[in-house]
């Protein structure tokens, strides 16, 4: 403990840290003192390695706690083993190799179906431009893929016959995916446009001067539209692959399916979508349950 007591003087009188501060520290630097007492019965800093650190960590994610609040102990430690090292208490930083823990995306809330349906107002066919802008929304809500996916189609990624559209994703993993009717409709009202402005090119999506289309315009479609009929802060294209998913299991799609026509790799990346606010989860309970409809 002598080294806990002066590393948490050299807080104090060196580094001016706030008391309150310190507690945390303390009750950190504690906390570990304990668990390698314990557990590999020694008091030694200079015997601590990373397995038995990440073997700490291992103990707070079966408790519970956040990776976050976890993150916070292990800088605790961290700044603690540079402090030994500094004062040439052990020879090797066994905190060097440490990176901290993933926090979870929070995961954003997808364009609802009204959304969906109130922006269809706001399609302007008759030029070019507002025909193209229509398709890239259409086409991102109807298939889920990526924005980069999306601008990287090429007229030989359609198959307007058979319905279907082939997608490069990442790692150049290629997929099929089925167009609805509509959507076809609209791809063939699109090309015909396409074909008098640029009757030479590979690429699906062009700007009105028949270069391909970039990431930022992809956005700038997407949120001037939505502006429109969304008060959600972040109107992004990703929202769209979003509602795809959200809504498909909404209806009772198979998850793994929507794995496939995603292009995930693993259930896990999907399983992102399968999140449901209270009042939808209450709203589900009550509809169903045997209970609800006041069985006794």
């Amino acid at each position: 403990m002598i080294y806990i007591d002066s590393f948490l003087d050299y807080l104090l009188l060196e580094k001016k840290y706030a008391k309150l501060t310190i507690i945390s520290y303390a009750t950190d630097l504690s906390q570990f003192h304990m668990f390698i007492l314990e557990t590999y019965d020694t008091r030694e800093m200079s015997e601590v390695n990373y397995p038995m650190i990440r073997q700490w960590i291992v103990g707070f994610i079966e408790l519970g706690l956040t990776h976050k609040t976890i993150n916070r102990k292990l800088s605790t430690l961290k700044t603690f083993f540079k402090f030994l090292l500094k004062i040439q208490a052990i020879a090797v930083n066994p905190m060097v190799q440490h990176k901290s823990l993933k926090l979870p995306k929070r995961q954003q809330e997808a364009f609802s179906v009204l959304e969906l349906e109130k922006v269809s107002d706001y399609f302007e066919d008759v030029t070019f431009e507002g025909l193209r802008d229509h398709l890239i929304i259409e086409l991102l809500y109807a298939t889920g893929m990526r924005r980069q996916e999306l601008i990287d189609l090429q007229l030989s990624s359609l198959d307007l016959k058979q319905q279907q559209l082939k997608v490069r994703g990442k790692r150049n993993k290629e997929r099929l995916i089925p167009l609805l009717d509509s959507i076809s409709l609209l791809i063939e009202r699109y090309l015909q446009e396409r074909s008098v402005l640029l009757p030479q090119g590979s690429q699906l999506f062009v700007t009105s001067k028949g270069k391909a289309i970039y990431p930022n315009l992809v956005y700038r479609v997407v949120h001037s539209y939505f502006e429109k009929v969304s008060t959600k802060k972040k109107l992004s294209p990703h929202l769209l692959r979003h509602a795809f998913a959200t809504h498909l299991l909404d209806k009772g799609a198979d998850i793994s399916a929507i794995k496939d026509l995603l292009g995930h790799s693993s259930l896990a990346s999907t399983e992102v979508y399968t999140h449901s606010n209270f009042k939808e989860l209450t709203k589900a309970h009550q509809a169903a349950h045997p209970r609800s409809q006041g069985d006794e």
